[in-house]
């Protein structure tokens, strides 16, 4: 039986042909709602809106073409970056060229298997931390508010170690009012003017984005006078990054970008994975059982550590299945910077190539049922076409945090399904929204019980 939720995209007929107002409309409430149903069914589709042309690409190959082979040719559109320089500045997700490079090299460390294990236990205490939560419930719970609550202290734990003078709930609500508020697209942004023109969303918006990055100022320069943890931090590890080419190392506001990045990034999208996986295994109590014998056999009645993420075979399989279906980043974009072919079609110089994430994990093409939800699509067994899964991106610039996300899911999932069962309420189910992420709107509210 296909999933009960997901967004009906348009009509060819429909999209491309809005007028601008609608379109803007369309665009400000959900982005996937430009993405036409066709790219469901064809590799490439190409169209034309006020006169700007643009390619939607769902050919795996292709889009390895664009991520890897020829990744200077194709960077982040005007558009991505109009949206996130406000809060990120040309930090390791939007800069480009040489300043991406050594700035890669720099952070690598960061998040290498060792550091990751050495953070782990404040996933473990966030699980902890949600299970007394539940357990003191009423038995029914929005557990998108549970989960971003839980990213939240493990990215607030793992980045200021709980620094004192760190105010978190005011972090939280700055970091929450910017992905709402703030990244939605603007007018000015759709029309391509240029960045140095006022939004006026982003300027009534900037307040507390203004606070977070005080705060954020205040925590580095006081452990730049405290020194390093005895278990070093995310912002002890950035700190302490350097380019082994160049020797380079961040400053002030390289590291205060990159530290808000890795905010922003790592508690809202592992969140919403948590929250998509959740609400598809109330919705299949088959694969919860299945997942809850696992759990049980794992962890044998205690709260999951990174030693056990390893065995954790099907819980990985369901958190793929989660982000195949409901991929945090549903939309990508970039731009032309020469002349090319891709497939059958001429690309020019400043056309919008788009990276619509959400049909590319849908497209009947590459995908048996592909609205079924079904975890054993990752099955050790079984082989998954590269770039037909992209829901970190792919090639030299893929998410630098994939397997921090994968560690963290796992550990919370797990430790959630080995204690409590999970049943939908009916007449509650999310619609999912793209604005900067595919968020579930409603919330995921469900039923659920210890066991």
């Amino acid at each position: 039986m296909p999933i009960p939720v997901k967004v009906e995209l348009p009509s060819i007929g429909k999209g491309p042909r809005w007028g601008f107002f609608k379109l803007l409309k369309e665009i400000r409430h959900n982005v996937l709602r430009i993405v036409p149903e066709i790219t469901t069914t064809q590799p490439i589709v190409t169209g034309k809106t006020f006169g700007l042309r643009w390619h939607m690409v769902m050919d795996p190959d292709t889009l390895g073409y664009i991520l890897k082979d020829r990744l200077a040719d194709y960077p982040k559109s005007t558009v991505t970056k109009s949206i996130l320089e406000p809060a990120i500045g040309d930090s390791l997700f939007i800069a480009e060229g040489a300043h991406w490079q050594w700035q890669r090299r720099a952070a690598a460390p960061v998040f290498s298997a060792r550091n990751i294990a050495n953070l782990a236990p404040y996933m473990t205490h966030a699980a902890d931390e949600v299970i007394t939560r539940l357990q003191n419930a009423n038995g029914q719970a929005d557990m998108f508010d549970e989960m971003t609550r839980a990213t939240f202290d493990v990215i607030a734990s793992v980045t200021f170690s709980g620094g004192a003078g760190v105010d978190g709930d005011q972090v939280f609500a700055a970091i929450d009012n910017y992905i709402e508020q703030v990244a939605k697209i603007s007018f000015l942004d759709l029309i391509g003017a240029p960045k140095w023109v006022p939004r006026p969303s982003r300027i009534f918006g900037s307040d507390g984005l203004g606070k977070t990055k005080r705060i954020a100022d205040d925590a580095i320069r006081a452990r730049q006078k405290s020194g390093a943890k005895e278990v070093p931090d995310l912002l002890d590890l950035l700190l302490d990054g350097e380019d082994p080419k160049t020797a380079r190392k961040m400053n002030l506001a390289e590291v205060r970008d990159n530290l808000l990045t890795f905010i922003v990034a790592g508690h809202e999208t592992t969140a919403l994975t948590l929250s998509w996986a959740l609400y598809l295994l109330a919705f299949d109590q088959d694969v919860q059982n299945r997942l809850r014998k696992e759990t049980k056999s794992v962890l044998k009645g205690k709260t999951a550590t990174a030693e056990d993420v390893s065995k954790l075979v099907y819980t990985k399989q369901v958190i793929q299945e989660t982000l195949r279906l409901y991929p945090p980043a549903a939309f990508l974009s970039r731009t032309a910077l020469a002349d090319d072919q891709l497939l059958d079609r001429e690309v020019r110089r400043g056309e919008t190539i788009m990276l619509p994430v959400y049909a590319l994990h849908r497209n009947h093409l590459l995908w048996e049922n592909p609205d079924l939800f079904d975890p054993n699509r990752f099955a050790p067994n079984k082989q998954i076409q590269r770039y037909a899964f992209l829901p970190f991106g792919d090639g030299p610039r893929i998410c630098i945090g994939a397997q921090f996300a994968y560690t963290e899911a796992a550990i919370i999932l797990a430790s959630l399904i080995e204690r409590f069962k999970f049943e939908p309420i009916k007449d509650h189910e999310p619609e999912p929204r793209m604005i900067f992420t595919l968020r579930p709107e409603g919330g995921v509210n469900l039923k659920f019980r210890a066991l």
